[in-house]
């Protein structure tokens, strides 16, 4: 074999070094590019000069309440660095008593006060009324109707009621979404559970255009779309990160036409064509905070379904510090099956989608596909095999010991994990 190349994995907070062998091993990484030297001066000429539309102080009257709808602690959103922007731009037309930042949850938990002051920094926590949207809480929500393809929405009342509604977040390819940012920071992530389960229902996860870098066709992000226009954003603020979170471009303007700005930005730096599918591919959840748990974890999964053969092995690195996770039904309804192929039989069976069903679908589909490992610092075999998973103890030695079984193995590494999403050649992209 080769001499091994060295390979520095997304992984935790620290990183994995892993050595692969060179004359079998394809790296895909995205298009680097170095963090903006002002990235505050880049945010400030975003709202000051935007895709479409005025200016933000143009767009807002003195008296008027704002919501700003923000990332959860999972993203790695710059809020440190996006709030403060925004709030400077307002400064002088509108009473920071008179601003709300809604923690777009979807259906995860809420976020700590830690973890608030770690997102936004002590001075925009300890100045500004920040709260945790929970898709249960029927009562801070509000019936907005029925919008896309007949979904019923309920968003979150301080959101529904405030006289100008800002989304903020950044964009990357989403595994079912097309793309994250945008539309998606109102539903799913300031609505109800109801809304949620129904955008996320097993028809829509299950069509073939509810995949990487597609949003028009695509029937989760074409219902997305139609919530946050039908329902209304004043303005959107969105930014692209390298593999560091740093920021390398932002965005602001009307909603659509800078999505898709961003959107086609994002293609360009994320996508990368292979030739051929791999025998092994390893990747990652891109490091902490997207590898916090298994349920994330599915992302990297699925970048790395795109590229795997049939019958193939994906190796995951994610440090899933926090579990599968214990909160939620994810883990419960993982184990509710003797098998992958059971579990895509059920979810197909039911009459309606229960929460973590999609996460679960797309998980199940790919272990049809393929066999997966995962290598976590807080997941042990029990717990894997319980979620039908292998336990991976060294990435290196398994993936040694999988090309060691067939000379013509070859293996694709995703050190990003879905900061980059491979595709064949051949195919759509």
């Amino acid at each position: 074999m080769a001499e091994p190349v060295p390979v520095r994995l997304a992984y935790g907070e620290t990183g994995l070094d892993v050595e692969f062998p060179a004359d079998r091993t394809t790296v895909v990484r995205p298009e680097y590019h170095p963090g903006l030297a002002d990235e505050a001066a880049a945010l400030r000429a975003a709202l000051r000069e935007p895709v479409a539309g005025p200016p933000l102080r143009d767009r807002v009257r003195p008296g008027q309440t704002v919501a700003v709808s923000v990332c959860d602690s999972t993203r790695p959103q710059p809020r440190h660095l996006m709030i403060p922007a925004l709030l400077a731009e307002l400064d002088g037309i509108v009473d920071l008593a008179d601003v709300v930042l809604l923690v777009a949850t979807g259906t995860h938990r809420a976020n700590t006060d830690a973890e608030l002051r770690a997102m936004f920094g002590d001075e925009v926590v300890d100045a500004v009324r920040i709260v945790n949207h929970d898709s249960r809480d029927r009562e801070s929500l509000v019936w907005c109707g029925r919008h896309g393809k007949d979904v019923p929405v309920w968003l979150h009342r301080e959101w529904v009621e405030a006289d100008v509604r800002i989304t903020t977040g950044f964009v990357e390819p989403h595994f079912f979404a097309g793309f994250s940012g945008g539309p998606k920071l109102v539903a799913p992530g300031l609505a109800a559970l109801e809304t949620v389960l129904t955008l996320h229902d097993a028809a829509r996860i299950a069509h073939p255009s509810a995949t990487w870098g597609v949003t028009e066709g695509n029937p989760v992000h074409d219902d997305v779309r139609a919530i946050a226009e039908g329902t209304g954003v004043d303005l959107a603020f969105d930014v692209l990160l390298n593999r560091e979170h740093r920021i390398v471009e932002a965005l602001a303007g009307d909603l659509l036409p800078m999505h898709r700005a961003a959107c086609r930005a994002a293609q360009r730096l994320a996508m990368r064509p292979v030739p051929a599918a791999f025998d092994v591919v390893v990747t990652t959840n891109s490091g902490y905070p997207l590898d916090q748990n298994l349920y994330q974890a599915v992302k990297g999964m699925s970048a790395a379904a795109e590229v795997v053969r049939p019958g193939g092995l994906i190796v995951c690195a994610a440090e899933c510090r926090d579990g599968f996770p214990d909160h939620g039904s994810f883990r419960e309804v993982l184990a509710s099956a003797a098998s992958p192929e059971e579990l895509l039989a059920d979810i197909e069976a039911r009459e309606r989608t229960v929460p973590d069903q999609w996460q679960v679908q797309i998980q199940a589909k790919i272990q049809s596909r393929a066999r997966v490992a995962v290598h976590s610092a807080h997941l042990g075999p029990a717990e894997l095999r319980s979620a039908h998973l292998e336990h991976c103890a060294d990435v290196g030695a398994t993936v040694r010991d999988a090309l060691a079984a067939d000379p013509a193995a070859r293996v694709c590494v995703l050190p990003e994990g879905p900061q980059t999403i491979p595709y064949l050649a051949t195919e759509r992209k």
